[in-house]
């Protein structure tokens, strides 16, 4: 229960700041025992919470009104329902191949120029119609495994004139009702060990907090670090697992 509390922390203490907190605590889970879609399972279980809790507190301290994240919302929790139903359907091998190319393609994102960091004045209120099937692709691969979810949407954000702050929420809140989606097929599935699923929410919730507090102080140069080297360190881990 102890490991399971730190995990749950460091994991989305990394992936709130830069996605991918999944690579810590889905491979700890596995090693204590944990069954593969139980540990899934568990792992969406304290997504769900902790982005909702995160994304609370973001969205007190920008004052902003929540009408315009309910669309990609709407998206992501499609996505999400659609990913956890057919998670069952796919072989853990064949979605790490699918993790690789996609996380391939996020790192691939990093090195090309983006628009400079925009004011809350300036920025893009609402993600374009157009982009939502990547919208709702990455909260189908959510739901049907997650690592390197959160770096990919950040991404996806970030590059189409959101701030990070705004980003940060976004993200949250769309990974919030991705995670909804999958918890439900995965508990309809009978997946869950509560006794893993409790603690490492308990974690996570708490380390969603101190990142929220942390996340305003950060520069976009030191976030786009932060999510190359998270990247290539998720990359690499998937490889292995591949071979």
């Amino acid at each position: 229960m102890y490991i399971l509390l730190v995990v749950g922390f460091v994991a989305t203490f990394i992936g709130t700041l830069s996605g991918s907190g999944g690579m810590i605590n889905f491979p700890v889970m596995l090693l204590l025992g944990v069954p593969v879609h139980s540990a899934i399972a568990a792992n969406k279980f304290a997504n769900m919470f902790s982005s909702l809790s995160s994304f609370y507190v973001l969205l007190r301290k920008s004052k902003t009104n929540v009408a315009p994240y309910f669309i990609s919302g709407v998206v992501s929790l499609l996505g999400g329902i659609s990913g956890g139903l057919i998670a069952s359907s796919i072989s853990r091998e064949n979605l790490t191949i699918i993790a690789l190319f996609l996380l391939s393609g996020a790192l691939f994102l990093t090195f090309l120029r983006t628009k400079k960091e925009v004011d809350a004045e300036s920025e893009v209120k609402e993600l374009p119609p157009t982009k939502y099937p990547y919208l709702f692709g990455i909260g189908a691969y959510d739901g049907m495994f997650g690592p390197g979810q959160g770096t990919m949407q950040m991404q996806l954000f970030l590059r189409n004139g959101f701030s990070y702050i705004r980003t940060v929420s976004f993200t949250r809140f769309n990974t919030f009702l991705s995670c909804t989606g999958a918890v439900i097929t995965y508990y309809l599935a009978g997946h869950y060990w509560w006794d893993v699923a409790i603690p490492l929410t308990i974690g996570s919730i708490c380390g969603a907090q101190a990142a929220v507090k942390l996340a305003p102080k950060l520069q976009k140069k030191q976030v786009t670090i932060l999510m190359r080297t998270v990247t290539v360190l998720l990359i690499i881990q998937l490889f292995l697992q591949w071979r």
